[in-house]
């Protein structure tokens, strides 16, 4: 098994009690094996014989003093002591005792801030009074209790509200007060948790020039003027007064026959947007006809 020398991982903090109040010194050590803890006030190991009331304890590797109601004999410079087979540590701290009382004051008061999404996020207050006051945080009015998510660190005037990972719920108005015999204080904050936001897709325009717009429009004409002539064309034929219309088709048209007759008779037909010249069908002269053939 191996093991550690102790170690303070929350030493003494120094503390200011009104005469009658309780008082309370406390100490977080770790090592291994489990160390033991002595106590001393200006280098005397304390006993009950030698500081009557006093409550000494040590559980899960914290180490606490507690007087219920101090006097001035209490007042020193107080130690705790913690020892195993791989060395010892010590830590100090001062308790005074006065009879003189004084009201809550934040030497230092909550900031306000704007953080982002998934940030941890400190709320910092300092404060000074006699006895020492105690500090409480509230989010929009509701106290709130230490926890692994929201975190209440104490360190002599010093108290912090620690979270975290912070979500956009977690903003709201922040207020921390402290409280002792002799009055009260407050001090208000407001933290904005900004949530993640969608990246905006940028937007292209497209200018059409004049150029470009023209040959947008040829391009399409030409795509019409090819449609048209692979589609059915209309051919139109006078004759004898009479106008007829056929379809034309994608293959060549029958050329007629030749007239006969050397009075050929022109007629106008319209393909492709231009004049052409056919030979019409055969016209006979008025004159004796000859008996058909049976």
């Amino acid at each position: 098994m191996s093991t550690q020398a102790p170690t303070f991982l929350q030493p003494l903090q120094s503390v200011v009690a009104l005469e009658g109040s309780a008082a309370t010194l406390q100490a977080q050590v770790s090592g291994s094996p489990v160390p033991e803890v002595s106590w001393f006030r200006d280098g005397q190991v304390l006993s009950s014989a030698v500081l009557p009331g006093i409550q000494i304890s040590f559980s899960d590797g914290c180490a606490v003093l507690r007087i219920p109601a101090v006097t001035a004999a209490h007042s020193g410079r107080f130690s705790v002591r913690a020892t195993n087979g791989a060395g010892q540590a010590t830590s100090t701290a001062e308790l005074l005792v006065t009879v003189e009382t004084a009201p809550p004051s934040f030497l230092l008061r909550l900031q306000s801030s704007t953080v982002l999404q998934g940030s941890q996020v400190k709320l910092d207050v300092r404060v000074s009074g006699i006895p020492l006051p105690q500090v409480r945080f509230f989010r929009e009015g509701a106290e709130i209790q230490s926890s692994p998510d929201f975190r209440i660190l104490t360190e002599g005037e010093m108290h912090s509200l620690l979270i975290a990972e912070a979500f956009p719920e977690d903003s709201g108005n922040y207020s921390a007060t402290a409280t002792n015999s002799s009055g009260r204080a407050t001090s208000t904050c407001e933290l904005l948790v900004q949530g993640e936001e969608a990246v905006p897709v940028k937007k292209t325009k497209t200018i059409v020039t004049s150029q470009m717009a023209a040959s947008s429009q040829s391009t399409v004409q030409k795509k019409m003027e090819a449609s048209f002539q692979s589609s059915s064309m209309m051919e139109m034929h006078v004759e004898s007064g009479m106008m007829t219309q056929h379809l034309s088709h994608k293959t060549p048209p029958r050329v007629p026959p030749k007239p006969t007759s050397r009075s050929p008779q022109s007629y106008v037909s319209k393909v492709g947007g231009r004049r052409q010249q056919s030979p019409s069908p055969v016209r006979h002269v008025k004159g004796p006809q000859p008996a058909p053939v049976r």
